[in-house]
């Protein structure tokens, strides 16, 4: 009966059929559309959040360096200048990194915060320890054959990372080893003579 009366009224089934199948061609373009942009727009931000936190680590490294460069430095007015400007400089990129996280990522600014901490107390006491060093005046001098420890950054690092990696919700990473820097203490890795001397 409603075929008989679709097909007085001019509309055949066939049509009908045509209707539906581009109705459902576009609804799921739209669906794939959309999903698509959701997935890149998640995509972006975690490597947005990323990069981010390899430059907020990286601000943490130049700091934690700067014991060595403060030994390392020459004995000029400029050289001091230089070395107390680039660890304000320094000091800045923590405070904005700091400030970043708290905005972008606020389940990681907490560890990050106790990182720079750490960072700041154990490097710091060294930088004091540096400066009041002799300067070094001959090649061979320059491979200090000394590390400074970084037990209390390694430990806070490797925590604000284990947060990150929290943040950027990848599941096979979660429970990735955190991997030493160059200058960290791993006692548990053996070291061949002569090599990691800073």
């Amino acid at each position: 009966m409603v075929d008989a009366q679709a097909a007085q009224s001019g509309w055949t089934a066939a049509q009908t059929a045509v209707v539906v199948v581009a109705v459902i061609a576009i609804l799921g373009g739209v669906v794939s559309a959309s999903v698509t942009y959701t997935l890149n727009q998640r995509a972006a931000r975690r490597e947005r959040q990323a990069k981010a936190f390899a430059e907020a680590l990286n601000a943490v490294e130049d700091y934690a360096e700067m014991p060595y460069r403060i030994r390392r430095r020459r004995d000029t007015p400029e050289a001091r200048y230089d070395l107390t400007d680039e660890v304000s400089k320094i000091q800045s990129r923590l405070a904005y990194h700091q400030a970043l996280l708290q905005i972008e990522a606020p389940e990681v600014a907490a560890s990050y915060a106790a990182l720079v901490r750490a960072t700041k107390i154990q490097a710091g006491r060294q930088m004091r320890q540096a400066w009041q060093q002799p300067v070094l005046t001959t090649d061979a001098d320059m491979n200090l054959q000394v590390r400074y420890p970084r037990n209390q950054v390694d430990a806070a690092r490797g925590t604000c990372i284990s947060s990150m990696r929290n943040a950027l919700r990848r599941h096979r990473a979660r429970h990735a080893p955190t991997l030493p820097t160059a200058n960290s203490d791993q006692p548990q890795i053996p070291r061949v003579a002569g090599e990691g001397d800073h």
